[in-house]
């Protein structure tokens, strides 16, 4: 019996991997060898690792070029198959072969992740059927005299929609993260973009958009404190724009190498240099 529980533990603490496709045909991270294989197997130019953490394999998949289902031109034997040719690297630069795991399992998709991938047609990047886009809001000299702030929304490398403003009216980096995402709310629903993932530095406003919004309502818009809500009109503004358009908000750390969070967040402190409005 004991031979048998001690089985049944090493069995169950058997390491799960996660398989990151950052090309192929349809990118993003996989549970398993087999979803991974039907993405990969004789894509021209498939690129994917096998990562021990998801938020490696996000990150992986987050670092695709725009170009990078072009370039199938510079690739040589096109026609190999995944089983027998394509060799991964995992995260330590180690070349290994992928085999299917025992105990792949469906996983959770924490906020943290970022899973993106670039179409060349349409040039936004998605995740899964929704398009994703990254806004992020800052202020200099943020609560005192004088403070400058400004919002970024990225869509991608070079792409036309692509914002940098200057934050109109009160100056703080709350106001300009909230306006940040109204932004990009309004530029998704003049596309009549459906579907949309929003990456924001800013738990104020997810927690405000998802969570506190409803008791502010029902409240009369005041904290639990007793003090009004502050940011009142920017938040009546987003959850206005959330109506009609299915969003997801997704927490990305700032400041921690994440190429999106990164180009939003340039775009947002070059639009608080900008004048007033």
């Amino acid at each position: 019996m004991w031979r048998l529980s001690g089985l049944i533990m090493t069995l169950g603490m058997k390491k799960r991997f996660y398989y990151a496709v950052r090309a192929g045909r349809k990118p993003g991270v996989y549970a398993n060898w087999d979803e991974c294989k039907e993405q990969v197997d004789k894509f021209p130019c498939a690129s994917f690792k096998k990562f021990a953490t998801e938020e490696d394999a996000w990150s992986f998949v987050g670092t695709v070029p725009s170009n990078s289902q072009a370039a199938s031109t510079e690739c040589s034997d096109q026609s190999k198959s995944a089983d027998k040719e394509l060799k991964p690297e995992n995260s330590s630069g180690e070349k290994h072969s992928l085999s299917p795991d025992a105990d792949d399992k469906p996983f959770v998709k924490h906020f943290k992740s970022e899973k993106s991938f670039s179409d060349l047609e349409h040039k936004f990047t998605y995740m899964g059927d929704a398009v994703a886009v990254y806004t992020d809001g800052c202020c200099s000299s943020n609560g005192r005299k004088g403070a400058q702030a400004g919002i970024g929304v990225y869509w991608g490398p070079a792409h036309s929609l692509n914002l940098s403003e200057r934050l109109p009216g009160r100056q703080t980096n709350q106001r300009a993260e909230i306006i940040a995402a109204c932004r990009a709310i309004e530029q998704a629903k003049e596309l009549n973009i459906e579907k949309l993932v929003v990456f924001t530095d800013s738990m104020f406003t997810i927690n405000g958009i998802t969570k506190w919004i409803k008791s502010w309502k029902s409240n009369g818009w005041k904290l639990s404190s007793g003090g009004s809500v502050i940011n009142k009109e920017d938040f009546e503004r987003l959850d206005k724009l959330t109506s009609g358009i299915n969003i997801e908000w997704m927490h990305v750390p700032g400041h921690a190498g994440f190429p999106g969070n990164e180009a939003a967040d340039s775009l947002a402190k070059e639009g608080a240099s900008k004048p007033p409005c």
